[in-house]
């Protein structure tokens, strides 16, 4: 099987797992994307999010959360702007996200599994929030516009793309200028012994694979992206970390005298 077949195929798995969760979600049971001591651990949930923001938003949608963080206590978002969720899953930080930029402002939610999409949309009229839009696609390749959001967000996901690169310059060509970047992900320590490194992403549900601190840079920087600011978050055991993730769009260039506008 060739490399390409088999990231196509480990996708696919990776859609099919969190279909499976989805409608779980959708039955009221609770999903759970990794090993119950690895949510002690490290996995959060709607855990992470402050109870200031959890009024009003249906327990459904809490109770589908599976990312490890809160990016929306970077993210910055204000009135009026336009917000992308890298692999909305149930919708939480989009609909969070929606409150945030106001009815002058859009949420969107990407994600590639149509079970998730169902939950989430359902979630979103629940909640009342007309504000949202949730879309099909994959985050190597978002099928939107170049430079047409104000701010990325994603809350555990990354760690599961098979062309990691891809989907950094993914959101890096949506973004407008000036935009910024506020994401969660697991982050492995440098060094790992890569057989219990493979056994700690799997515990905590990292099927494809983490990323280290510096490859995290390295990537986003390759991507074109500025001031890449890395926080570890929880330690998940293992030498893996929950990690907050910036960075930033360079502003556009000013126009050099004479030039056209």
């Amino acid at each position: 099987m060739s490399e390409s077949a088999n990231s196509a195929s480990a996708r696919e798995a990776t859609i099919q797992r969190y279909s499976g969760l989805a409608r779980l979600a959708a039955a009221g049971g609770t999903p759970l994307d990794c090993e119950p001591d690895a949510f002690i651990g490290g996995c959060f949930g709607a855990a992470a999010y402050n109870e200031g923001e959890k009024p009003g938003v249906p327990e459904a949608v809490l109770r589908a959360s599976l990312g490890c963080g809160n990016p929306l206590a970077v993210a910055d978002l204000r009135p009026g702007q336009t917000v992308l969720d890298l692999g909305s899953g149930g919708g939480l930080d989009v609909l969070l996200s929606a409150r945030r930029v106001g009815p002058a402002g859009h949420a969107y939610g990407l994600d590639a599994s149509p079970d998730m999409l169902t939950l989430a949309r359902a979630n979103a009229a629940a909640a009342a929030v007309t504000n949202v839009t949730f879309l099909h696609g994959h985050i190597e390749a978002i099928p939107l516009p170049t430079a047409v959001v104000d701010v990325v967000i994603s809350n555990c996901v990354i760690n599961l793309s098979t062309d990691k690169p891809a989907v950094l310059a993914e959101a890096f060509r949506v973004l407008r200028p000036g935009g910024r970047l506020g994401i969660s992900d697991v982050i492995a320590d440098e060094g790992l012994d890569a057989t219990a490194r493979t056994a700690a992403e799997h515990r905590v549900g990292c099927a494809n694979g983490t990323l280290t601190a510096g490859r995290y840079e390295h990537l986003l920087q390759a991507a074109g992206f500025t001031g890449v600011r890395i926080t570890l978050t929880t330690d998940a055991g293992d030498g893996l970390h929950s990690a907050i993730v910036q960075a930033a769009k360079p502003d556009a260039a000013p126009a050099s005298p004479g030039s056209p506008i």
